[in-house]
């Protein structure tokens, strides 16, 4: 009898032709959900009768309740090698093994830069005007050269995304909490003096931080203030670490020129939640790790997850280092 593997939010029905499962048809039968489960009882009926979970990034949490609830369950394969969201010692205890799988920090990078340029040059107005017969030329596009990029978080996607903006020409400066002036100057930024110096200095703003105990929350309603009214914030890394409802607030105020985000508190996000209509906002629906690259790495991987798991000698653990 063969096994049973869910693959959840296979939003573009991709995740079983854009790697090879073949190796697994014998003994796995693979079902893909391309709607999202919104709640912990939809998903344990759902997941009832499987015995191994494809999930994507930290989507789907799993949480000790939902794991209690899934007693057939014996494998959770998570895209990438971090996840917050599941809770590991309550699947230990259930006797549930919990794999990952590789990520490449390039897609994030590059679509950090795509929302960056798309607010500074004004680009969905602009071709919304010229689809729709709107006025030829309405924006006045802000200049990157010579202008200041602060990054809060230069780790793996951080560093990379300063590296592009130097080769724009523009100033770059960094800030975390335990950032070094060892690490900026190997970068080539400069080294913020603080949180609030970056944020009062800086033309742009981009987040490049893991989500925790010390960054949530990191911009409030007192930090935003800080940010020029010319200048735009860039949030491709987590919802959590902006304090939302300031950041509608400093939207509709004009305290910034302008936001984009790819992140949200919750995701999918709902019909009529204010980040949708939004002004002075370009929102995309976390798109950051959704690349033909990564897709392949993450559901190649997931089906070596699944054959080592099989054969007894499971690989790319989380929680085992």
């Amino acid at each position: 009898m063969r096994l049973r593997c869910a693959v959840l939010d296979d939003f573009q029905n991709i995740a079983t032709t854009v790697a090879d499962w073949s190796s697994l048809q014998d003994r796995v039968e693979v079902t893909s959900f391309t709607e999202h489960f919104a709640g912990e009882d939809e998903l344990a009926v759902a997941l009832a009768d499987f015995d191994i979970v494809v999930t994507l990034r930290e989507r789907v949490p799993f949480p000790a309740s939902l794991l209690d609830r899934l007693p057939r369950l014996r494998l959770i394969v998570a895209s990438g090698m971090r996840n917050s969201v599941i809770d590991l010692a309550a699947a230990e205890r259930n006797g549930v093994t919990v794999c990952g799988t590789q990520s490449s920090p390039t897609p994030p990078v590059e679509l950090t830069w795509a929302l960056l340029l798309g607010l500074a040059r004004g680009i969905v107005p602009e071709n919304n005007a010229l689809r729709t017969g709107g006025p030829w030329q309405s924006t006045v596009g802000a200049d990157l050269h010579g202008r200041r990029l602060g990054l809060l978080g230069l780790g793996k996607i951080g560093g990379r995304v300063a590296r592009v903006g130097l080769a724009f020409g523009m100033e770059v400066t960094a800030w975390s909490p335990h950032l070094t002036k060892d690490r900026t100057d190997e970068a080539g930024v400069e080294l913020a003096a603080s949180k609030e110096e970056l944020l009062r200095t800086s033309d742009f703003v981009s987040l490049h931080l893991v989500l925790g105990d010390t960054t949530r929350g990191l911009l409030g309603a007192p930090e935003l203030a800080l940010m020029k009214p010319t200048a735009y914030l860039v949030n491709t890394s987590r919802a959590g670490l902006v304090d939302q409802d300031a950041l509608l607030t400093a939207l509709h105020e004009g305290r910034i020129a302008g936001a984009a985000v790819d992140v949200f508190d919750t995701e999918p996000l709902p019909a009529g939640h204010p980040m949708r209509t939004a002004p002075r906002l370009l929102a995309t629906p976390h798109l950051g790790y959704v690349s033909e690259l990564n897709y392949r790495t993450y559901y190649t991987q997931a089906v070596e997850d699944i054959e080592a798991y099989l054969s007894g000698t499971p690989v790319r653990r989380l929680g085992r280092g």
